[in-house]
């Protein structure tokens, strides 16, 4: 019995039969088998933001793009942190692109599951998408490489037949997962999104940051009145929604979630679910919403970490401050040079994102809660980050009190180490100021409290300096507290005392007054009669601030006495040039040119150069109400000469201001513009835009 025409019948001639016998024919019709090449899913509802990502896909998709690379078929690699709308973009591309008509062959997508326990092979990933071109099981070889090429094979016929095609592959965790997927060439594009970058596949890179304050309040928005168009709760309570996003971190999946919680208790007030965010201790466990978690959602990204990433992140995750440098990072990690490899494999994991500057590092603050919260529930990790604590608060304090012994220094006294100068010193405070601030908070812990404390008064010359008198008040706050329960008076005394200064230069006058009275009250139980002149003196000039001017002659006057009394000569050069400054203040002026004369002399006998321009500075101002201008423009330009050998430009922008004015009494008004003008720089240059702005605009009037 044989077979003929290719199988389409049997020949029984040569056969031999003993008997009846049933024959029974079945019939198969041959056809393509079925396709799945309009596979997109669907957009994401409410998606919102991302115009310039958007834009920046579709002209890699468009055909006719002028300068377009035929042989660029990985279009770009969507790379960002867990949550934060990768796929919601790309499907958002994808469908914008088929609606110009530029993928008529179809879209293929395929969800490689990178980041679950058994991530798609690529093996598994071309099988599906062969399956979706229409190929038979039967005829999908088993080798990788012979699929790849029938995949591009049956790519190649598809464009042939119809036209390029898109492919769509999500959620990848590596190259190698994404790299068999590649179309060849015809038009195809290839586009990926994962939680790492992938610059190994030739891409166009785009990695995505959390959305804009603005985005992340439309989105809210947006998705109540989806559920429920008359639901205007967010554009009722603008202030309320701007803080739950800023609680959201501004994360999509974050902003999703918030917006069901309140979806489904449409009696919640937005205020109120901030307010739960703000007060949960671990801000990650209201962001639930039953199907959807932020916590497991970072934990799929950490889970895959090799033992030293994942130990690192959670030390970053306890970094003081928003930005750490390269120098913190090895003091948490307790290495003598930062682990840059493993910061830089975190940042390609989105888990990690560069800083202010090229070796600065920042968390997300949502991963920050994650991390502080894997650390919570780990006995080991609990113990090493409180050593790592440590060492940070070691390193902060060693190289703050260089940076003040800098700040302090005054010529003819030993040169101070670590920094090259002054200059030096105050850039490295500048830049981990943030940081500084927020280590000086973890003296609310006892274990911390000694250095942050040692760490907070070298602190204090500098913000007063930079004039940081927000972060002053602050940290006052804390080193009081800490000193009153440590029932240590003299140190309770000096936190008083920095406390007053602090508030003083932040405006709150008489709140100044009661801090420096209390700590006058610790100094003389103590019997420290050196900084009871020091408090005296400082209650003396917040009371001339307040316009309480009588009162402040009698207490410069004391500080003034007292500091004669104990031989200091500084603190009686400064009491006399703030006695000038109350008795101007007064009316009594031929007075002020007397006490302020004194004072300069007293600061130049003392070799206190800081002091002595000052001292210059006030004399000059005196002079010119008493009518001496020329005198006082000299007097101002010593002064100024002394301001910027000091490098201290909020005061050389005073002096600029009174030489300007000093100019126009002499009928100057050029000099005096030319003076206004660089007092803007000054200012500027201090961080001090609102006296930077006056000073622009009272030199305009010169004109």
């Amino acid at each position: 019995m044989t077979t003929e025409n290719g199988g389409d019948h049997l020949d029984f001639r040569e056969g031999t039969f003993t008997g009846p016998f049933t024959a029974k024919a079945e019939y198969r019709e041959h056809a393509p088998a079925p396709s799945a090449l309009d596979a997109l899913p669907a957009r994401a509802v409410g998606f919102t933001g991302r115009d310039s990502e958007l834009r920046a896909l579709l002209d890699a998709f468009d055909p006719s793009a002028s300068g377009a690379a035929p042989e660029a078929v990985v279009v770009a690699a969507v790379s960002g942190l867990g949550g934060i709308g990768k796929t919601a973009l790309a499907v958002q591309a994808g469908h914008e692109a088929c609606g110009n008509g530029w993928f008529p062959g179809g879209v293929l997508f395929v969800d490689l599951h990178g980041y679950d326990e058994e991530p798609v092979t690529a093996d598994q990933a071309l099988e599906a998408l062969l399956r979706a071109l229409g190929t038979e099981p039967e005829h999908i070889p088993a080798r990788t490489d012979e699929r790849a090429a029938l995949y591009r094979s049956a790519l190649a016929d598809r464009a042939r037949e119809r036209g390029p095609v898109l492919v769509l592959a999500d959620n990848a965790s590596s190259s190698a997962q994404v790299r068999p997927l590649l179309p060849g060439n015809a038009g195809h594009r290839l586009l990926v999104t994962s939680r790492h970058r992938l610059p190994q596949l030739g891409a166009l890179l785009m990695p995505l940051d959390e959305l804009t304050p603005q985005e992340a309040y439309d989105l809210l928005d947006r998705a109540l009145r989806i559920a429920h168009p008359v639901d205007n709760r967010v554009a009722e309570n603008s202030g309320a929604a701007a803080n739950l996003a800023f609680l959201c971190g501004h994360l999509p999946l974050a902003l999703q979630i918030a917006a069901a919680l309140l979806v489904v208790d449409r009696n919640k007030p937005v205020e109120e679910l901030a307010a739960e965010l703000a007060a949960s201790r671990d801000r990650l466990d209201p962001l639930d919403d039953g199907e959807r978690s932020i916590r497991a959602a970072f934990d799929l990204s950490y889970k895959r970490l090799p033992s030293e990433q994942a130990r690192l992140l959670c030390l970053l995750a306890l970094a003081p401050g928003p930005d750490v440098s390269d120098e913190v990072v090895a003091a948490l990690a307790g290495t003598d040079s930062p682990p840059i490899k493993a910061l830089e494999a975190l940042v390609r994991a989105h888990l990690v994102e560069r800083g202010s500057g090229r070796r600065w590092w920042r968390l997300h603050d949502l991963v920050r809660a994650f991390g502080v919260a894997v650390v919570a529930r780990d006995a080991g990790l609990v113990e090493e980050g409180e050593a790592a604590r440590q060492r940070v608060l070691g390193f902060y304090h060693a190289w703050a009190g260089a940076a003040d012994d800098w700040l302090r220094w005054l010529p003819g006294k030993p040169v101070p180490r670590r920094f090259g100068g002054r200059a030096e010193a105050l850039a490295w405070l500048d830049e981990e100021r943030a940081g500084l601030v927020a280590a000086v908070g973890w003296a609310e812990q006892s274990r911390y409290a000694g250095t942050a404390m040692q760490l907070a008064a070298c602190l204090s010359e500098y913000l007063s300096w930079r004039r940081y008198f927000d972060d002053s008040v602050a940290v006052g706050q804390v080193v009081c507290g800490v000193a009153r329960r440590a029932k240590d008076r003299q140190s309770e005394a000096v936190a008083w005392h920095n406390f007053g200064l602090a508030l003083r230069g932040a405006g709150r006058l008489m709140e100044a007054v009661e801090a420096h009275t209390r700590a006058l009250d610790l100094f003389r139980a103590v019997g420290d009669r050196r900084r009871e002149a020091i408090v005296w003196d400082n209650i003396g000039s917040a009371l001339r601030g307040a316009g309480r001017v009588v009162e402040a002659v009698e207490a410069h006057t004391r500080a003034r006495d007292l500091g004669q009394a104990v031989g200091d000569r500084h603190r009686e050069a400064s009491a006399w040039d703030n006695i000038g400054s109350a008795l101007r203040r007064a009316g009594r002026v031929v007075e002020a040119v007397e006490a302020h004369t004194r004072a300069r002399d007293l600061h130049k006998a003392a070799g206190d150069r800081q002091g002595e321009g000052i001292a210059w500075s006030n004399l000059g101002s005196a002079l010119q109400e008493a009518g001496r201008v020329a005198e006082a423009i000299e007097d101002h330009g010593k002064a100024l000469e002394i301001c910027r050998e000091f490098e201290d430009w909020y005061r050389t922008g005073q002096v600029l201001n009174n030489l300007a004015f000093a100019h126009k009494s002499a009928d100057r008004p050029a000099q005096a513009r030319a003076c206004l003008l660089q007092a803007a720089d000054a200012y500027a240059q201090a961080g001090a835009t609102a006296e930077a702005d006056q000073a622009r605009s009272w030199a305009e009037e010169q004109d």
